[in-house]
């Protein structure tokens, strides 16, 4: 098969490549009597494997919730330290590669905003919710977001880093945002876009903002998909989270559709947004260790076997945006390592599963898996 030119030489020394997935997606259900060994515990101590351990990948305890309503209450800050200490304690001798949250961003504005993930709250005029409050409650949240992962790091590094050797960061979603047209409006929407990813934050005291500063050894970026973003002609008639970014999406230019879509709504395949994307980190936050923690496509969940095997559009995909990847490593940008989503087809949130991102096929009926021709692409990669 052919890799364009990609291998593993083709990236830096010791650049990590690996997948991604989440134990809610693929884990099952726990036992009724109480859970015995976790999978992760068997995982972590196969040879030849590096785990990268993530410690929130918006699975909340329900009890946490039904008891002060989660991320909206202080509460939580401590309570998610504490989970993350005894993780560090019990795992970090064999884990040495943590991340505190997967997209706390996604947490705060689908779950707070616009409601369409647990606990579902939003205003009545933005969405079909039982309560919440659009234009507050996704700040309120992700200001405990931040601060419950600047108070787990403050734990790590002060209680077992040193011994344990390890490092811990960070995983947010930053898909790219290009400017419809030329114009200074549009131009300063796409930055507003972009600072509403990766850039604002909300306000701290001095005090957390101390703690909060170079909390991170790495920042992980999840990178899938380029939007093209205007300014609006008229004004949002609501006020939430998403309507403060006052930016306009499209998906076309001139009648021209930006990339092809896959089988998700919202993931247009364009490569340029990753070397975009990675670039610009470099320009605005220096040289700061970046790891493309998510990376990937889906193709319908109803693809037979046989053809879910065939993903040549996945493979085209991983090869198009790792070369633009490669792009901007050669100019300096300072990534060190790649990780695809998803090691397995899953559970896919709201999507059920109707998506399948895995580059080994899950026959759903009997769980029996098959590597796909994306699978012996990346090993083919990997071994010259």
């Amino acid at each position: 098969m052919d890799t364009g030119g990609l291998s593993r030489d083709s990236f830096p020394k010791g650049f990590v490549f690996g997948t991604a997935t989440s134990a809610y997606q693929v884990e099952g259900m726990a036992n009724k009597g109480g859970r015995g060994p976790c999978i992760w515990d068997v995982y972590v101590k196969q040879p030849g494997i590096t785990p990268y351990g993530n410690l929130y990948h918006y699975d909340l305890p329900q009890a946490l919730q039904e008891k002060y309503n989660g991320f909206l209450n202080r509460q939580i800050v401590e309570d998610y330290a504490d989970y993350a200490e005894f993780c560090f304690k019990t795992f970090g001798d064999r884990v040495k590669n943590w991340f505190t949250f997967n997209e706390p961003r996604i947490v705060a504005a689908l779950g707070f905003d616009n409601g369409i993930n647990p606990p579902s709250r939003c205003s009545k005029e933005v969405g079909n919710c039982p309560d919440g409050n659009s234009a507050i409650e996704p700040y309120i949240v992700g200001h405990n977001l931040i601060l419950s992962h600047a108070e787990a790091v403050k734990r790590y590094r002060e209680k077992y880093q040193a011994k344990q050797k390890g490092s811990i960061g960070i995983l947010l979603d930053f898909n790219w945002y290009e400017p419809l047209t030329r114009s200074k409006a549009d131009n300063y929407a796409a930055q507003r876009a972009r600072d509403f990813h990766v850039g604002w934050l909300p306000k701290f005291t001095e005090e957390e903002i101390k703690m909060v500063n170079g909390s991170f050894d790495y920042v992980g970026i999840n990178q899938y998909t380029t939007s093209y973003i205007s300014n609006p002609t008229t004004p949002s008639n609501v006020t939430s989270y998403q309507s403060d970014w006052n930016a306009a999406f499209a998906n076309a230019k001139n009648g021209v559709q930006i990339g092809p879509r896959a089988n998700s709504w919202w993931l247009y395949i364009v490569p340029w947004g990753m070397y975009k994307t990675v670039t610009y980190i470099k320009e605005r936050y220096g040289d700061m260790n970046v790891i493309i923690s998510e990376n990937g496509m889906d193709d319908p969940g109803n693809a037979t076997l046989p053809n879910g095997l065939k993903d040549t559009t996945r493979i085209k995909f991983f090869k198009d945006y790792m070369t633009q990847l490669k792009k901007a490593i050669d100019e300096g940008a300072n990534v060190t390592g790649y990780f695809a989503w998803s090691l397995l087809d899953n559970f896919e949130w709201l999507l059920g599963y109707t998506s399948r991102f895995g580059i080994v096929y899950v026959d759903y009926n009997n769980l029996k898996r098959y590597p796909k021709m994306s699978a012996y692409w990346f090993k083919q990669l990997l071994e010259k």
